[in-house]
């Protein structure tokens, strides 16, 4: 049973972190915009971004497993923030996300943005909310 309330408690607090980070405290507008663009500066805009990100992750898990006495083992929450910080970049560089939709069948999807609707935002979301429920788990598992 423990380790169903940590993986509930972990996934619950990764996705209001998420939220938080990706939208508000953890992202500029300039990394934003530059994040995905090739070379140097489009990958220290991402790093700038992950950095910023992940802060905002580590300080709501810490209070979250310290606040509630969960059982995370340090392995659990290494490999647990690793698939974070990998996934995220993954996703936010954008390639994968396009390469994925186009293969999947949404290609129009990909390439919606209009009326308020935007595919590879919605998408890239998705494909986050994803990321954080595996690492949600395996850091509950290990």
């Amino acid at each position: 049973m423990t380790r169903a309330v940590t993986f509930a408690a972990l996934l619950v607090t990764l996705f209001a972190a998420h939220q938080l980070a990706d939208h508000v405290l953890g992202q500029t507008d300039a990394q934003a915009r530059l994040k995905t663009t090739p070379g140097p500066a489009g990958w220290a805009a991402l790093g700038r971004h992950l950095a910023a990100y992940h802060a905002v992750i580590v300080v709501m898990v810490a209070v979250t497993v310290v606040g509630l006495d969960l059982r995370l083992s340090v392995s659990g929450a290494s490999a647990g923030l690793l698939i974070s910080v990998l996934t995220h970049a993954l996703w936010d560089r954008r390639t994968a996300v396009r390469w994925l939709l186009t293969r999947t069948g949404g290609g129009n999807f990909a390439r919606l943005a209009r009326n308020g609707m935007n595919g590879m935002y919605l998408a890239d979301q998705s494909l986050h909310a994803a990321s954080l429920w595996l690492a949600a788990l395996v850091a509950a598992l290990l």
